[in-house]
């Protein structure tokens, strides 16, 4: 009996696969080999970084609290602290957002606290 292969569900799993390489550079995109290993590569990537960009826009919030802080005489950690001790609930992202677009809202926040 002769040997039985489902061609056409590997040759479309090779095809979904090349299809989602394009645009990568020389043979990353169309020798099924090197394309397999760079796509399994990224999704490596995406997983890593998913992961890193919440570090870094946190770093970011911080920064940018620290300066709207500075502006009105305090540190990034006096503030924290005044705010904790104080009880506000706040967290950084929002923090962050009213330091850059409301600054009357920020020093409403830092003037509680202090």
């Amino acid at each position: 009996m002769p040997r039985s292969v489902n061609h056409v569900a590997s040759r479309a799993k090779r095809k979904r696969i090349l299809k989602l390489t394009r645009g990568y550079f020389g043979a990353r995109k169309n020798v099924w080999t090197v394309a397999k290993n760079t796509w399994e590569k990224g999704l490596t990537y995406a997983y890593r970084d998913r992961k890193q960009k919440k570090r870094s826009f946190r770093a970011l919030w911080i920064q940018r609290i620290n300066a709207a802080a500075r502006l009105e005489g305090m540190s990034y950690s006096q503030l924290m602290g005044a705010l904790h001790k104080a009880g506000v609930e706040i967290n950084r992202k929002v923090l962050a957002d009213l330091a850059m677009n409301h600054a009357e809202a920020f020093k409403a926040i830092v003037a509680k606290v202090k």
